[in-house]
């Protein structure tokens, strides 16, 4: 029986076809019900649905054998997991946004994010001194409102920050949906998770 962590959401349900049709579908699971964990004895699988940003920590600490997480969770937390496939879902980019006309101000830059670790590890690289500021939602209203000069965010469309008077100012990363093994699962369970692999990739392979 392989345990995976998915996230609740549309990632969730598009990675979830893509399982399904490798051959480890479970038929309840997108029933209308508050149940959190379900079970297929004949595909060998017991899924259960999760925070997105929660779905790196099962797995991480061995209470799900697999699950799948976005490449962005995966650089801002690092946990110590194999990354086995990009699955190629949930494609969005991880962007430094402005007021449009930002031009930097130079001396130390004010940065806006949840990511944090994201946006240190990149400013550092470009040997850049900045002030984070640790927001959890609403990051658009930051420079409007003065707070900061710049955010570090996810952009897909771009709409939400044209909306708001902003424009992407740089690209940091490219995002997409990630599947992700425990590492002792990996050993124990090395020809199942192989298995997993190459069916899912065949499933890519003909989208």
């Amino acid at each position: 029986m392989l345990d995976v962590a998915i996230q609740k959401g549309r990632i969730g349900e598009d990675v979830y076809a893509i399982l399904e049709k490798a051959g480890y579908g479970c038929a309840d699971i997108l029933s209308p019900s508050r149940k959190l964990v379900f079970e297929d004895e004949e595909h060998g699988v017991r899924y259960f649905w999760v925070r997105p940003s929660d779905v790196a920590i099962y797995v991480e600490r061995g209470a799900a054998d697999v699950g799948i997480a976005g490449s962005d969770v995966l650089a801002e937390s690092r946990p110590n997991v194999y990354e086995l496939l990009d699955l190629g879902v949930g494609k969005c980019r991880i962007c430094v946004a402005a007021k449009s006309g930002f031009a930097d101000p130079g001396g130390v830059l004010r940065v806006a994010t949840k990511f944090t670790q994201i946006a240190k590890a990149y400013y550092a690289k470009r040997s850049r001194e900045i002030d984070v500021i640790h927001l959890y939602g609403s990051i658009e209203l930051a420079p409007l409102l003065g707070l900061s000069d710049v955010i570090v965010d996810l952009v897909e469309t771009g709409n939400t920050l044209r909306e708001n008077g902003l424009e992407v100012v740089e690209t940091i990363s490219d995002v997409s949906a990630r599947l992700i093994a425990n590492k002792i699962s990996y050993k124990f369970k090395h020809a199942e998770l192989t298995k997993l692999v190459s069916a899912v990739s065949e499933r890519l392979g003909d989208a």
